[in-house]
């Protein structure tokens, strides 16, 4: 999968950029920080998250003294080409229209366009608290499966319901009404718990390579649910009768996918605690490496994968065996505030200065 053409009008401080006839394999984006290198990955990103990978509000979108920006690309795939178009007001809702029709679900367009984006808030994912993890296990669903999304919303919606009833009860015992919500909990949670289980075990092992081939020895990625074992809704069912009197008394529900977690680790050490900065962020970019060629397995071609600044906390070593391993993905765009971090032999090199983007010879 690969973007042909893309063009941006009114986004971040690129009044207007045109980019045409795209190469397949590395594109280097380089420019001195806050220039717009990594604005035009995320822009290339709303083709197919119809949504920013960096921020959940339309108005710092917005150039200064425009009302919308506009993101506009084809993008060519085993399912033929795809036009995307997106109107981001300052306020108000994101539209998009997918060959000209209007765009009633993102997971519409994620079918279509498969994205995997990688950035230095993704270090939150190895370091950060759990629910982060989750966050990331949960965009892997929508990246490979986008059709299941609604499990997701499904469980997030019985999960709210049920904390309402524990902490608006105020009566001795268990709140009427408790175990139908148990059993809703534990039907629905069972799913997306193999959900999550599915989306670790296909990104696990190439991240793990990944990271052996950048850094030289082994990360494991392993799932770590709240509930474990078969058949799982029993499961869930007991371990909710388990906490009864501890969710009465705090008034929430302790059982759940809410409470799973991934655990990393790095040199038989839990990522999250003994990782070095090195390791943490070589970490955090190859489990989205590990993402992208998940994606690939599952739809038979390799996602549009954008890194933001992958470079910039590597050692030399380091950085030529991440570039090596990227030259063999598809179409994958790399930023860098330096053209030295870069080793050489990308097809093409963009230069970005204030917003404007000039091709360079690789």
């Amino acid at each position: 999968m690969r973007v042909d053409w893309v063009e941006l009008r009114d986004f971040r401080n690129h009044r207007h950029t045109e980019l045409t006839d795209l190469p397949e394999g590395l594109v280097l984006v380089v420019g001195a920080n806050g220039e717009g290198k990594t604005t035009l990955l995320e822009a290339i990103a709303f083709l197919g998250l119809l949504a920013s990978p960096r921020t959940s509000v339309t108005e710092p979108l917005v150039r200064r003294g425009a009302q919308d920006a506009y993101v506009r690309g084809e993008v060519r795939g085993v399912q033929g080409r795809t036009l995307v178009e997106v109107h981001i007001p300052m306020r108000g809702a994101v539209r998009a229209q997918l060959d000209r029709s209007p765009v009633r679900r993102r997971r519409d367009v994620r079918r279509r366009v498969r994205v995997v984006f990688a950035g230095p808030d993704d270090l939150s994912v190895v370091l950060g608290e759990p629910a982060i993890r989750r966050a990331f296990l949960d965009e892997a669903i929508r990246t490979l499966w986008p059709l299941k999304e609604g499990v997701i919303t499904a469980y997030e919606r019985v999960l709210r319901q049920r904390n309402r009833l524990l902490k608006e009860w105020e009566g001795r015992g268990t709140p009427p009404g408790m175990e139908a919500w148990d059993a809703e909990l534990a039907s629905r949670g069972a799913t997306l718990t193999r959900l999550r289980a599915a989306a670790a075990e296909a990104l696990a092992a190439e991240a793990a390579r990944a990271f052996a081939q950048v850094a030289g020895y082994a990360l494991e990625v392993r799932y770590a649910p709240s509930v474990e074992g078969e058949p799982l809704e029993e499961r869930f069912l007991l371990r909710l009768s388990e906490r009864r009197e501890d969710e009465l008394a705090r008034r929430t529900t302790l059982v759940g996918p809410h409470r799973d977690d991934l655990r990393l680790v790095v040199r038989e050490f839990g990522a999250r605690s003994f990782a070095s900065h090195g390791e943490a962020w070589v970490a955090a970019v190859c489990l989205r490496l590990g993402l992208a060629t998940a994606v690939e397995a599952e739809v038979g071609e390799a996602p549009i994968t954008l890194l933001d600044d992958p470079f910039s906390a590597l050692d030399p070593t380091r950085r030529r065996r991440l570039a090596e391993g990227l030259s063999r993905r598809g179409q994958v765009f790399v930023s860098a505030a330096d053209r030295e971090l870069v080793p050489d032999g990308a097809p093409a090199v963009l230069a970005v200065r204030a917003g404007e983007v000039r091709r360079e010879g690789a």
